[in-house]
């Protein structure tokens, strides 16, 4: 029985890129975080993948292999707007079950659309009203499957503009057939594709015929219980993924690799981790720092306090850190920062403090002041000083798991793009600046 259909934009960030300027259509494209030879491809064109080149290619070995590659610094904000009307396209048509990422949509399929021929037509009419509706540079491969894990194998099979269908009589027949190997499984990476060949279990075949249990065994965890049932057609959810920390990183641009302006862009990092914190409901009650050098040496250290939201707190934790960093590191050339705020506390679980009751319940007033006033009027219109001459070197990133949101991110929501600063002041854990780990395509 078919319920889910996948769409998958091909070369996502890049395609938009070639929308957006006509001059890139055609030229190979590769995005990247900042223009500096050593940072890595964060998406690349249709173009430049047929000249040989991938996601992470130093733009170096870019510009090595395809000396007129075109390099373009990303636009997140412009990628969330694309995204927000390919939603509203798509949802004309079916409803968008889930966002898979910033490059993938789940639609729920019932009915007259559960049926193969109508299904297919669906995705034929889809593909091309958003070529009309949105442009005809976003490409995009479709599967239709039982389920999203199989819709989802179906779309990565034919790139670009698949249209794969497999009904629950196709698996694993039609899977064989196509030769389908272990590691296209959404889910089975390197490591638990060892495990599942020291099981025995090396083909689709193997992995269909074995049993609930035995998956669960391999993977060590209720995942393989859950794998087997998808592979099978079920309709089984995941877990909700629960927060445990929320960070930024950023690669420094070339200009900002020094210690001065490194603890600038920390507390900028730190500024946004905190907003973030507030927005979605928690309290913290620990700060990591971490410096990564260009000689390939890293420092960290950790503080641990009292949960808190504010802001100010954080920021004497984080003079505090950098103050213990070892002379030894002075001399070095800091490459990547970046801060994580831990042990999250939800914040109908916080119990205000005994003898600050009076001081937290100001500062919570001032900080949710701040927040709005940067919600309304635009990222960095109010920012703590330890950020000046940072504020335009944190810029938004989209993580696989999480897709920014512009009102609390870098984008002036009134206007619908990045705010420029009057004044020039580049991975971490939950995702925030942390590309996915399969390209969005």
């Amino acid at each position: 029985m078919l319920r889910a259909l996948a769409i998958d934009f091909n070369s996502f960030f890049a395609s938009v890129e070639q929308e957006e300027r006509p001059e890139l259509r055609g030229q190979p494209v590769i995005v990247v975080p900042v223009v500096a030879e050593t940072t890595g491809a964060i998406a690349v064109s249709l173009e430049a993948k047929a000249r040989g080149m991938k996601r992470n290619c130093r733009l170096a070995e870019a510009r090595r292999i395809c000396p007129d590659v075109q390099v373009v610094e990303s636009r997140p904000d412009v990628y969330i707007r694309y995204h927000r009307r390919l939603r509203e396209v798509v949802e004309t048509l079916a409803p968008v079950k889930k966002v898979q990422s910033i490059d993938e949509l789940e639609c729920e399929l019932s009915g007259v659309l559960a049926e193969p021929a109508r299904a297919l037509a669906l995705a034929e009419e889809m593909r091309q009203k958003i070529y009309r509706e949105v442009g005809p540079r976003l490409r995009c491969s479709i599967g239709i499957g039982p389920n999203w894990f199989i819709a989802k194998l179906a779309s990565d099979l034919e790139k670009p503009d698949g249209l794969v269908l497999f009904d629950d009589g196709d698996i694993p027949g039609k899977l064989i057939e196509r030769n389908v190997q272990l590691g296209d499984f959404t889910g089975i990476g390197p490591n638990l594709l060892k495990r599942l060949h020291a099981a025995g279990i090396k083909d689709v075949a193997a992995l269909y015929a074995a049993d609930s249990a035995r998956l669960r065994a391999v993977w060590g965890s209720v995942e393989g219980a859950r794998f087997h049932d998808w592979l099978h057609g079920g309709l089984q959810e995941r877990e909700p993924v629960k927060h445990s920390t929320i960070g930024h990183s950023q690669v420094l641009p070339p200009e900002k690799r020094n210690a001065t302006d490194a603890l600038a862009v920390l507390h900028r990092l730190l500024q946004k981790a905190a907003m973030r914190l507030r927005h979605e409901g928690f309290y913290a009650g620990g700060l990591q720092l971490h410096v990564d050098y260009r000689d390939k040496t890293e420092w960290r250290d950790d503080l641990q306090f009292n949960e808190t939201q504010d802001t100010l707190h954080f920021t004497h934790a984080l003079n505090q850190l950098w103050a213990r960093r070892p002379r030894a590191h002075g001399g070095k050339a800091p490459q990547q920062v970046g801060v994580i705020l831990h042990r999250l506390l939800a914040a109908d679980q916080h119990t205000t403090d005994l003898f600050e009751g009076e001081r937290e319940a100001s500062r919570t007033k001032l900080l949710a002041a701040v927040d709005t006033l940067n919600k309304a009027l635009g990222k960095n219109s109010v920012y703590f000083g330890g950020a000046h001459g940072a504020t335009g070197y944190t810029p938004m990133r989209i993580a696989f798991t999480r897709i920014p949101e512009p009102e609390i991110e870098e984008i002036d929501p009134s206007l619908g793009r990045r705010v420029k600063p009057k004044k020039a002041e580049g991975k971490t854990t939950e995702g925030a600046d942390i590309f996915p780990p399969d390209e969005p395509q």
